[in-house]
């Protein structure tokens, strides 16, 4: 019989203990190891406990979900869901958190006073249970400290202007989800500043998530990085994060300009950014000339992208299962054939210097 995965839950709030519970046990494969009121308790019940995954809330009094996550983190690590508001002071906690090893968040969704807790049921289950196929990862990951990005040294001579001028202009199209932005906290800023090639990231977020991420990215790299908005030029030496809440493309404005469209998630794709309708329009706009990169997450968004990129005679990318946080949409990609490279994260922007 597999052994059931133990949660601890961490929340001042009655209410939100008991519904997260709930929720939580409807699905056979979980059960509830303990329940916390603060930070304090949590840090001592995960010594105690050593359950396989935390939620815990950010706001609570005393010893608050960041500096808890810290010191467990430090003490005795073990991959943490945040539970907070989708609010930019939420955003920003919750960002922070990342930063510091939780694995993902879950949004604590309200509308005026009434708690809609129950509507995050299925994507709380989901969660919980890629979240506990990452426990010997997240240890070894705090316990080790995490990888250096390693960067193959890039030919002298090659600048942005001459790979526009004999080959045109390329564009990296980056999809990631769970334990993306830490990730791309690793990736991004190994990139150089002469980097000579557009890049778009798709990372599934809400929309009050993503400017903030994307400043944040902005003060750690060389190249410019900011939320993507309508009419933004792809071009070397600028990072273009999908805004949360809508489908981002890029299209062709003129021979040698192509530029971001946003728009409504007509589609009602799962994932709005979803990284497969960014990716196919950079195959339709760029052809031979993209490069598709699939980082962490969870289920299969990408693949489409990833495929339509390989038939357009583009390169491709999929981040190793060992260095993921949760292989998912790397696995589905590696499993459909359509990876020309399989590689560690740290490897990740050497390989694509080879490739531009």
């Amino acid at each position: 019989m597999v052994k059931a995965i133990q949660v601890l839950i961490v929340d001042d709030s009655t209410f939100m203990r008991k519904s997260l519970s709930s929720m939580l046990t409807k699905d056979p494969r979980i059960a509830i190891a303990g329940l916390a009121r603060n930070g304090e308790e949590a840090v001592q019940l995960v010594h105690q406990l050593n359950p396989d995954v935390v939620t815990m809330d950010v706001e609570m009094p005393g010893m608050n979900g960041i500096e808890a996550l810290k010191r467990i983190m430090a003490e005795h690590p073990v991959p943490v869901l945040m539970v907070s508001s989708l609010t930019t002071e939420g955003a920003g906690d919750t960002l922070k958190a990342l930063e510091l090893g939780a694995i993902d968040y879950i949004p604590k969704q309200l509308d005026g006073v009434a708690m809609k807790i129950h509507e995050i049921q299925d994507e709380l289950i989901a969660k919980i249970v890629a979240a506990s196929q990452a426990v010997g990862k997240v240890r070894s990951r705090n316990l080790n400290g995490a990888p250096r990005p390693v960067v193959t040294p890039r030919p002298m001579g090659l600048t942005s202007h001459s790979v526009s001028v004999t080959r045109g202009s390329r564009v990296v199209a980056i999809g990631c989800s769970t334990g993306g932005p830490q990730a791309l906290i690793e990736v991004l800023p190994a990139f150089p500043s002469d980097f000579p090639a557009g890049i778009v990231i798709v990372q599934h977020m809400p929309k009050t998530f993503t400017k903030p991420f994307a400043d944040r990215m902005n003060a750690l790299c060389s190249l410019e990085v900011k939320e993507a908005a309508e009419g933004d030029e792809v071009k070397p030496g600028r990072i273009l994060i999908a805004p949360g809440g809508v489908q981002c493309r890029v299209k062709r404005k003129s021979i040698t300009c192509t530029v971001i469209a946003l728009t409504p998630n007509l589609e009602h794709h799962l994932h709005a950014p979803s990284a497969d309708i960014m990716m196919q329009s950079v195959a339709t706009v760029y052809e031979e000339r993209g490069i598709g990169v699939i980082l962490t997450g969870m289920g299969h968004d990408g693949l489409e992208g990833m495929k339509a990129i390989k038939a357009a005679k583009g390169r491709t990318i999929a981040q190793d299962e060992k260095t993921c946080i949760v292989y998912g949409m790397p696995k589905a990609v590696v499993e459909a054939g359509c990876a020309d490279k399989v590689i560690p994260l740290s490897g990740v922007v050497g390989e694509i210097l080879n490739m531009v």
